[in-house]
């Protein structure tokens, strides 16, 4: 059962994103949004994390929180937009937030 697993805080003031990596499946992919695109700053571990992940493990930003944040897309991450959000929860079988 494929779960996209929800992101919304800060890699850098709690230990959401490495729980989550550890509990991701091989069809599973990760959304990150809010505060948690700042993973995806450059010369950072969370980043090389995300980077090294299974290709079969979709890696997803909101594009609005990447702007909002002056962050760039790294070659790995699929932006996406609200209604793309939207389609994603209806894409797979499950979603969890990581509140």
């Amino acid at each position: 059962m494929a779960t996209l697993h929800v992101l919304s805080h800060s890699p850098f003031s709690d230990s959401r994103l490495s729980s989550c990596l550890r509990l991701l499946g091989a069809n599973d992919a990760l959304l990150l949004s809010g505060d948690a695109v700042y993973a995806l700053q450059a010369a950072t571990a969370q980043r090389q994390v995300l980077e090294l992940m299974p290709d079969s493990i979709a890696l997803f930003a909101l594009s609005e929180d990447l702007q909002a944040r002056g962050l760039s897309v790294p070659m790995r991450v699929q932006p996406v937009d609200y209604p793309a959000f939207v389609e994603l929860c209806t894409r797979f079988d499950k979603v969890n937030s990581w509140l």
